[in-house]
Formats: structure tokens, sequence, C-alpha cells
């Protein structure tokens, strides 16, 4: 196995353009997917283009209408960010996923990349309507909403490498709760982001919802933010219906089976909407 470490992207684009490499930032999922297949019998790994070194995908950086995550961002940076209240779930998100040295070595976009149906950050992209800023042979901005293909699958192709996320600055709070079969260090049995804006009167402006590990991958949850438009706030987990979950497809595995996840899901859709009528200062007091 080779191992490249470019200094700059113009570097990593040429690598990336010409071996058939592994493409890794804090490189948290390398060893238990190599570990995992070498248990199977399969100990062949590619080649490794570690984006470390890439001083120019480093940070979160405030651009004015939006605000950037940079490929090589953690989520201790995440965590210690001076953001707005909308980033509050993915903050939330960040000190559940692994302990402090997964959290101080893994990347935002690392975890994106993997596409798993479990991703603890990937509703939150959805949530927060981000889109992927991708640098290759055909440059592009990808919304997150088209950037998860299928189950560990991305639009990211095979000379592409993604640089960053890239958030647009809008009002509102987000928020995130997760069902694991402990507090931390799980994998989620189902998991909600949201981000919601009010109005004076506290009432629903604008709702972005999304349920990860119920479906290949996670899925925002149109017609519910379609109904949620125009009601109080304080009333807004009662609004939660089962239609509204229908597009899920959740599976049957040794965390859950289908039937629980999908009930798990509309509960934890109710109890995420019933945290934004109190403020996150009560929330932490409770």
């Amino acid at each position: 196995m080779r191992y490249f470490r470019p200094a700059t992207l113009a570097e990593a684009l040429a690598i990336r353009g010409g071996e058939d490499v592994a493409v890794i930032a804090g490189g948290t999922d390398v060893y238990p997917a190599h570990a995992a297949r070498r248990a199977w019998g399969d100990p062949v790994h590619k080649d490794v283009l570690d984006m470390s070194g890439v001083a120019e995908l480093r940070g979160i950086e405030d651009r004015g209408d939006h605000i950037r995550i940079g490929a090589l961002a953690t989520w201790t940076e995440l965590i210690r960010a001076e953001l707005p209240p909308l980033f509050d779930g993915m903050k939330d998100a960040a000190r559940q996923i692994g302990g402090a040295q997964v959290q101080n070595r893994g990347t935002v976009v690392g975890n994106a990349c993997t596409a798993s149906p479990a991703g603890d950050g990937i509703p939150n992209l959805l949530a927060l309507d981000a889109a992927f800023e991708i640098a290759g042979p055909a440059p592009a901005r990808v919304p997150a909403s088209a950037f998860f293909t299928g189950y560990r699958a991305t639009a990211c192709g095979p000379r592409d490498i993604v640089t960053g996320v890239l958030v647009p600055k809008r009002g509102g709070r987000g928020r995130f709760v997760k069902l694991g079969a402990r507090k931390y260090l799980v994998i989620s049995v189902a998991m909600v982001a949201a981000a919601v804006e009010t109005d004076a009167a506290g009432r629903v402006v604008a709702a972005r919802i999304a349920v990860g590990a119920c479906s290949a991958v996670a899925r925002r949850l149109p017609a519910l933010e379609a109904d949620l438009a125009g009601a109080a706030v304080a009333d807004a987990a009662r609004v939660v219906a089962p239609r509204h979950l229908s597009d899920l497809a959740p599976i049957d595995d040794v965390r859950a089976s289908a039937a629980y996840r999908t009930a798990a899901a509309r509960a934890l859709v109710a109890d995420c909407l019933a945290g934004f009528a109190h403020p996150p200062a009560a929330e932490e007091a409770a």
C-alpha cells in the first residue's frame, strides 16, 4: 500500500486524478473498516491519499452569506466555534460522535463522505440545507439533498475531492435527538435533526426536518415541513402524523426491527419539535 500526503489541493487533485486511492482526512473510519474486511478474509486496502497536510482545507469561516466548514475541520472545532443557534443541533451531534479522541481527529466532511445511513452529521447537514463544495475535473456545489445517492454512496466522483461544506446563514435554531442502546459511543437506531424558524408570535415560518438510520440515506420530511408552516411552535409536536414518515424505509438488523425504528422515528420527531418550545437555557437546566 502506498501513502500520499500532499501539501496543496492542486497536488492532491493530481494524485487523485492518476491513482486509485482512498481519500482520508481524520482517518477514524479507516482502521475499523479495514479490520472488518480482514476479519472476513479480505486484507486488501487501496493506496491512501491523506489530506491532512492541505492547510487550505482547514477551518470554519464566516463568509458573509454562508458558513464554510473546511474538509479538515474536526468535530471538536465545530463544538468550539462561535456559530449561530442554527448550528445547535449539529453541535449536539458532534458531542455524541465517538469519544474525545475521535472528535479531535474525525472531520465533519469525512463523516458525510462515508455516507453511512447512521452518520450523525448527515441529517443535520440536510436540515441546515447545506451544499458540498467539490473540486475535480468538473468543480461543483452539490446540495446535500443530492449529494447522498445511496447506501455509502455519494455524488463525489472517482477523481473528485470534497473541499468543504457551505451552510447558508439563516435565522432559527437547530436541534438533534438520537436513540441508541446507550447514551454515548453508540450507533443510532434512529435520529432526527431539525432547523426551525419562528416569527415574533411564536409561529413556525420555516422548518427543515431530517431522519437518519431509517433508510439507505437520511431523508427530509417535506410533507411535515409544509404542514408546520404557520403552526404555533408550542403545538408543533402534535402536528406529527404517521403519513409524514411514509417515505422512510427502515430495515430489521441487530439494533432494532423496522417496526420499532418506524415507531421510534415518529416519537423522536415529536420530541425534537417539542424542544423548540423552550429556549436553549431551559433545555440545559432540565
